[in-house]
């Protein structure tokens, strides 16, 4: 008897086998890998599925199709090594499927390109030596047995497009176009140079000629197809204008995709253009509307929506000068003048120039104010008597149009015209109804800006204000945001000064984008800070911090790089937890990516192992810290990344630290964020003297201690005044510690620059209390009044457990 669970997983199958046979049995009209695809997502529970398939050279399996929820949320690539050890590579080249649970996809080196956790993936060798299906899942259970099968079926049904051959060996079709993405050359038809109003002669073969013809304001869309960093594996087809000798310009359909390279091939842009304009007509003003529609929706910034504004109304209208502002109060806040020029405005506006932009005096203009209360467009023709303010700005004709929004006016934009303007009802239709999109787009911007100030607030708040400053060593650093979204990051940086000149260089990354993590990271920068100033070592202050994140009980972990510098001996010791290592710059400009031990991330393994590896450093040596938004990429290896950081530390210039890591960032990825960290260790010019007595638990400690003392700054020259003060903060320091804690008590000395530095550490971690008065009967508690009246400056710190109370003595010259 058959079980309802089977029989349901057998009808599933049944039906995903029917649709892929009806599907495979239709012609191919070039889209039938897609259509095999998408049974993926019906019947297998995917929600993303792709074919890879071998490119020419065999080195590179090269994504065919994809269907699904964009590919970037889970970080695939557009092309994989088939000798690497991707699962795509390991599924095609042993010919088994290869399937990860939530668990192994986190264990796997692929996920370090996906922001967040969770995934399923599955990857399963295509018959025939046809590439691969990779499909992934977010389903807690992953996929399950059914989903197992079903993918099967569709693996043995995807049959990808053949390896392109080398452009060089096609001829290419009259409509047809070749562009390699590196270079910008391009080679087109006869048919596409006749759109172009081109002869074979006037072109030079460069695609930035055919751009220069474009409609300008078609540019944006076109630029994202021809720009590699834009473009994607896949097909595109879009529709632009270029201008024409004569007439109005000419709608062209371009239809490409981009096939990557390989054999030392640059990856081209293939495909046709071909005329549209047969399919429609010249743009109307209701297509003008849909496309300030358009841009408005993608418009994030304030600015943006001024700009989209200004390039959907001035050309078509004709106008001379544009200007669009937001309402703040009774002032007019300007954030777009087309054109620029400060004198192509009323002199007015230039004497209220504030910043970049000025703020339009509404009180000089009643006009203005009084078309801001209606909220009406209102238009002025020719002639119309204005105040100065706003004659200046359109003599020819004059439309003010005010931007609502949620019942209330967002801003405004104002139309000139210099020559006599007539405005027809069509034109007064398209004022009107771009006002209306232009105001709820303003509010949806402000609000947008609003968000993103105060995300940026945030996370600088979590950050370090400013650096300290360092004995022997300057630092710098730096931190760029994601743009992608308002999401907060999660890295940091810190500059941590401790005892007996040494400096804590931190630096680390929470998994994930969000409030959450940037919380996490404070928590994680205070925890580090905390133990680092109690005077543990660096493999303690990782392990206690590790232990902290697991107790914690937060489903993220965090990575991190902790390095003490000792600024005397020029040495140093490094812990990592998942981070990437310390690259080191020497003074012959030779780079280094230091080989340090590494444990797990922090909150992974609540008992884990952080060995700690030593640097040797000389004067001159630059320390460079990062984290991995700044070397790793979707389509390049982090070993890569790192290697090219180290190329561009060995050819900078370590006296500007500040210019060298503007450059380190000129080129990161803003996808991700990024802490950079930089240290130049120049050595100290004068190396303190120290000397260390461990204090007998005897009846004459204290004398013990004192001869010590005096022994030791006789030999170091210091004046007697300095001694005798020295003298009695010893004794009062040492009896303090032998009467009131347990334990070792130790005596440091130490004198640089002209201070003296005496230390007394002892294993209570009670600190002593200053009493407030003393009466004449009080037997105690003057030690610490004596000891702060002949210190220049006294205290107490942490020190493993226990605590160390110093007192500094200023010896004068």
């Amino acid at each position: 008897m058959v079980s309802e669970g089977a029989a349901e997983r057998g009808t599933r199958t049944l039906r995903a086998e029917g649709a892929l046979k009806a599907v495979t049995a239709l012609p191919d009209r070039g889209d039938r890998l897609r259509r095999v695809l998408e049974q993926a997502l019906v019947f297998g529970g995917a929600a993303f599925a792709a074919v890879y398939t071998p490119g020419q050279d065999r080195e590179l399996l090269c994504l065919a199709e994809s269907v699904g929820v964009p590919r970037t949320l889970y970080g695939v690539r557009d092309t994989y090594p088939a000798a690497g050890g991707s699962p795509v590579a390991d599924a095609h080249r042993d010919g088994t499927p290869v399937w990860l649970g939530p668990e192994e996809f986190a264990g796997s080196a692929e996920s370090r390109h996906v922001p967040s956790s969770g995934f399923s993936l599955a990857a399963l060798p295509v018959p025939g030596d046809g590439g691969c299906l990779l499909a992934l899942t977010e389903r807690p259970g992953g996929f399950g047995p059914e989903d197992r099968d079903c993918l099967e079926r569709v693996a043995e049904a995807a049959v990808g497009p053949a390896p392109p051959a080398p452009a060089e060996s096609q001829e290419l079709r009259p409509d047809a176009f070749s562009l390699a993405m590196d270079t910008g050359r391009v080679e087109v038809g006869d048919d596409i140079l006749r759109l172009f109003a081109l002869t074979p002669d006037d072109f030079d073969g460069k695609v930035e000629t055919l751009l220069g013809l474009t409609v300008p304001e078609d540019l944006p869309s076109l630029m994202s197809v021809v720009e590699p960093d834009h473009m994607s594996i896949g097909d595109r087809e879009l529709e632009f204008r270029v201008l024409q000798p004569t007439g109005p310009p000419k709608w062209l359909q371009l239809r490409g995709r981009l096939l990557p390279g390989g054999d030392g091939r640059p990856a081209r842009l293939v495909g046709t253009v071909a005329d549209a304009s047969t399919l429609r007509p010249d743009v109307t003003d209701v297509a003008r509307v849909q496309r300030l529609a358009a841009a408005l929706a993608t418009a994030g910034t304030v600015r943006d929506v001024s700009q989209a504004v200004v390039a959907a109304l001035r050309r078509p209208l004709r106008a001379d000068r544009i200007a669009l502002a937001e309402l703040e109060g009774d002032r007019l806040v300007v954030t777009v003048l087309d054109p620029p020029e400060p004198e192509s405005w009323p002199e007015l506006w230039r004497l209220e120039w504030r910043t970049e932009w000025p703020d339009a005096p509404v009180r000089a203009m009643p006009t203005l104010a009084s078309a801001l209360r209606e909220g009406r467009a209102q238009i002025w023709p020719a002639g119309t008597a204005l105040e100065p303010a706003l004659a200046d700005v359109g003599p020819g004709g004059l439309a003010v149009l005010p931007l609502p929004a949620a019942g209330r006016t967002a801003g405004v934009c104002l139309i000139g015209w210099d020559s006599p303007h007539d405005f027809g009802p069509d034109e007064r239709a398209l004022l009107t109804a771009s006002a209306g999109l232009a105001g709820q787009a303003l509010m949806r911007a402000h609000a947008f800006d609003a968000e993103h100030e105060l995300v940026g607030m945030l996370q600088r708040q979590l950050l370090p204000r400013r650096l300290p400053e360092l004995p022997g060593a300057v630092a710098v650093a730096r931190y760029l945001p994601s743009t992608a979204g308002l999401e907060l990051g999660g890295d940091w940086y810190d500059v941590i000064p401790l005892p007996d000149h040494h400096v804590a260089l931190v630096i680390g990354d929470v998994q994930g984008h969000s409030a959450g993590a940037a919380t996490l990271m404070g928590q994680m920068r205070t925890a580090l800070r905390a133990y680092a100033v109690e005077g543990h070592p660096p493999d303690v202050v990782v392990s206690r911090a590790n232990r902290l994140l697991t107790d914690m009980g937060t489903d993220l972990f965090a990575t991190c790089a902790y390095v003490d510098l000792d600024m005397e001996e020029g040495s140093a010791w490094c812990v990592r937890a998942g981070h990437l290592p310390p690259v080191l710059r020497h003074p012959d400009g030779s780079t280094e990516i230091a080989e340090a031990e590494g444990g797990p991330p922090l909150g992974v393994v609540t008992q884990a192992d952080f060995p700690m590896s030593p640097l040797r450093l000389r004067p001159g040596t630059l320390i460079a810290l990062t984290t991995d938004g700044l070397v790793e990429s979707a389509d390049a290896d982090i070993d890569e990344g790192m290697d090219r950081f180290a190329h561009a530390l060995s050819v900078s210039d370590p006296a500007h630290l500040g210019l060298v890591a503007d450059a380190l960032l000129g080129n990161a990825r803003r996808s991700d964020d990024v802490a950079l960290l930089l240290v130049r260790y120049d050595g100290m010019e004068t190396r303190p003297r120290r000397e260390t007595w461990t204090v007998w638990r005897l009846p004459e400690a204290v004398r013990h201690a004192r001869r010590f003392t005096h022994r030791t700054l006789r030999s170091w020259g210091v004046p007697a005044d300095g001694i005798d003060a020295a003298l009695l903060v010893v004794s009062e320091l040492v009896t303090n510690a032998l009467v009131h804690t347990d334990g070792t008590v130790r005596l440091d000395l130490t004198l640089v620059g002209g201070r003296l530095r005496l230390a007394v550490a002892d294993a209570s971690p009670r600190t002593p209390v200053k009493p407030t008065s003393i009466g004449w009967e009080a037997t105690g508690g003057r030690g610490i009044l004596l000891v702060e009246a002949v210190s220049s400056t006294w205290g107490t710190i942490p020190v493993s457990g226990g605590k160390q109370v110093w007192s500094e003595i200023s010896l004068g010259r």
